[in-house]
Formats: structure tokens, sequence, C-alpha cells
């Protein structure tokens, strides 16, 4: 039969083209449930996992919540076996899908962060000298905030992937997908007064820069999320917003002063690279806290 989670990570790259992220989770998420099920002497061997019944993953499932493993990451478990077990139907090996049944948990609605217009001014003038490392940070936060991307898709521009004169940027979001999406002036000047600089860090010598990364590490090679993620919480420390937030928080800033704005929520679902217009609603719940607190506190029949 040969290894079928091999088989199945080849599926999730070539045919599903999910990003490495998501790759990551699903094979990790079988294998620990083939742990499981060995470990219990549920199956022998990797390949008797096509055998399994569905109260096999009840039990598994039961087993997390003994754990007190949180609810999305158990969610997260059950959609990593269901997509297994559908590649696993699709190939002929199996007739029904034990995991098609298995209902997921309700969880608590997340609410995004996000900063006031306000604290995102602080923030964006928190990087004011000429070196080239703060120019690169400038220009980050302010690509991040002016495009609402997310951190990956920073960390991923090349060069080529920006346009200056139409005021554009080619962006690759979750499953290679691309789209395309305004950039405002500020962040054009932030990035052009970065690369003006990039000569002092870029080590090499090719003549077709343009396909080179766009935001470089100080040994000259493309910065990673995580250390974007730490550049973050460094300017935000160094900030006067009195307030710890994540690099995504800057990616719900976007979204909110949008559809405070006036935005629909089509244009944003189209500009964050959402694939269902669900996911873009949870910024409309924040909109209304926003003019629920107002209410509270303006009118007259709410006030003690």
């Amino acid at each position: 039969m040969g290894n079928i989670v091999q088989d199945f990570q080849i599926y999730l790259e070539v045919e599903r083209n999910v990003s490495g992220h998501t790759r990551t989770a699903y094979i990790a998420d079988v294998q620990e449930f083939i742990r499981f099920l060995t470990d219990n002497n549920f199956i022998k061997n990797q390949d008797e996992i096509i055998n399994v019944e569905p109260e096999m993953i009840r039990q598994y499932l039961s087993c997390l919540y003994r754990q007190k493993v949180k609810k999305v990451t158990v969610n997260r478990k059950v959609s990593s076996l269901r997509a297994f077990y559908k590649y696993v139907l699709r190939t002929g090996r199996i007739s029904n899908n034990p995991a098609e049944m298995i209902q997921t948990l309700k969880t608590e609605k997340y609410m995004p962060s996000f900063l006031s217009v306000d604290e995102m001014f602080e923030l964006l003038k928190t990087q004011n000298d000429h070196s080239v490392l703060s120019l690169r940070d400038r220009a980050m936060l302010e690509v991040f905030y002016s495009c609402g991307l997310r951190l990956s898709e920073l960390a991923g521009l090349d060069l080529i992937d920006l346009d200056f004169n139409q005021k554009l940027i080619k962006v690759r979001g979750k499953g290679r997908k691309e789209r395309i999406v305004p950039i405002g002036g500020p962040a054009i000047k932030a990035v052009q007064d970065y690369l003006a600089k990039i000569g002092e860090i870029r080590k090499d010598t090719d003549e077709d820069i343009f396909k080179k990364p766009l935001f470089l590490n100080a040994r000259g090679q493309r910065i990673t999320a995580r250390s974007i993620a730490r550049i973050v919480n460094e300017v935000t420390a160094k900030s006067g917003i009195g307030r710890k937030i994540s690099p995504h928080a800057l990616r719900h800033s976007f979204a909110t002063h949008l559809l405070n704005a006036g935005a629909d929520l089509r244009s944003i679902q189209e500009l964050l690279g959402h694939e269902s217009l669900s996911t873009t609603q949870k910024y409309t719940a924040v909109n209304i806290n926003r003019m629920m607190e107002v209410y509270d506190k303006a009118h007259p029949r709410t006030k003690k």
C-alpha cells in the first residue's frame, strides 16, 4: 500500500495547494491520531489507519477533552481527519468516511483586537531614525497596515510584487492564491526610503534584483515571519499606546478602520483575501460593539 500519510501530504501540496503551515498541521494531527490508535491497540501499523471506525475517533476526541485541549485545537484535528479520510475515500481504499459524521465543538466567538486610528498613527511614527533597519521596520509597518496583509504574506513579498506607478501590490495568500491590493502613498514613500539604503544589507550582486525579497534581515536574507512579529512587539513597547498587541492586530485594524469609514464587506473580503464572507463578517460585530458603547454613553435613557 505504501505510506498513505506521505501520499496524503503530496496530495495536500500538489492538488489542494494548501499553505505550508496548514500542511504541517494536518500531517501532525494524522500522525498523532495514529499514535493514539497504536498505543491503545486499535491498530498494529500505520497502514491500518484506513480501517478505523467512527467510535475510535470519538474515543480519541474524548482523550483530548480529558487532556483539556482547547476547543479550537480539537476542531482543527477533526478537520484534519475529515480531510485525510476524504482523500482515502477518493482513492478507493475505503467505502465510507469514518470522520464525516464527527461533529465539531461550538467555540466562543472570537472578537479581533485592533488599534484605534490614533493608536495606529502613534505606532507608525515610532520608527523615526534613518538607519536601514529602522527604515525597513517603518516600511514593514506601513505596508502591513496599508494593505491588511497576513504576517506570512508580508514576509513573502518580493521587489517585483510592487507597482509604484499604479500603487498596487501583488500578494500571495493562503494556498498560494494571489490577489492584487492597493498600497497607499505613505507606505510607498516608506518603502522607497528603505530601498534607497537597501544596498547596505543586500549581499547579492545579481542584475535582476527585482526577483529578490523585499524585506531583508541584517544578514541580507529574507526576513522571517517570526522576526517581523518580534519587531512589531519591540516597536509597540517603544510606542505610547500602552498595551501589547499581536502583529495580526494590524490586519484587524486595517479591516475595522475601512468598515468604520463606510467600506462594504465584499470589498474588505477581497482586500483581505478571505475565501468566505462569513470570515469577514466578524468585523461587523466589532463595529456593532463600538456603536453600542457610543449609544450607552450618549443616550439619555441608558444613563443611571
